[in-house]
């Protein structure tokens, strides 16, 4: 299992900087996973390209088809948030220092590959990136590894 975060996911339908390194890295890999929630950001950030123009809706719903198809063939799947793992994101949160900024859907992300016994988690996310380390995790960027 590898666990990409929704700005590594989105990477995968919708060309923009950094999907060639990404698929240069991980093509034909499978076994990507992903927090329940990010099926929503996924969806979310398919909405914002057509918005700024760049999808029309038949491409988006093109899109999200081929991801359905995905999901079938096992190529992406996504992790559940029970409730004992918002208590254990919480009380990861609780623990950061006061300095660390961290969205609450980036939180979900890193408790989510922590508990599935993950080491890594990959991300184009500053923030998440930055946070990672506080839920045992390595962030890694392949997009822009100097800024990790």
């Amino acid at each position: 299992m590898i666990y990409w975060d929704t700005s590594y996911l989105a990477k995968l339908y919708v060309r923009e900087a950094g999907s060639e390194e990404l698929f240069k890295a991980f093509a034909h890999q499978g076994g990507l996973v992903c927090a329940e929630h990010g099926r929503l950001e996924l969806m979310t950030a398919f909405k914002r390209h057509q918005r700024e123009g760049l999808l029309t809706a038949a491409q988006l719903t093109r899109l999200w088809r081929r991801h359905e198809q995905d999901l079938a063939d096992r190529l992406v799947s996504y992790l559940p948030l029970p409730p004992t793992l918002i208590e254990q994101a919480c009380r990861k949160v609780l623990q950061l220092p006061p300095a660390t900024f961290l969205r609450a859907a980036d939180a979900l992300h890193l408790a989510c590959a922590a508990d599935a016994g993950l080491k890594e988690i990959y991300s184009h996310d500053r923030h998440l990136l930055a946070a990672a380390s506080h839920f045992g995790l390595r962030g890694i960027d392949i997009i822009s590894p100097k800024s990790q």
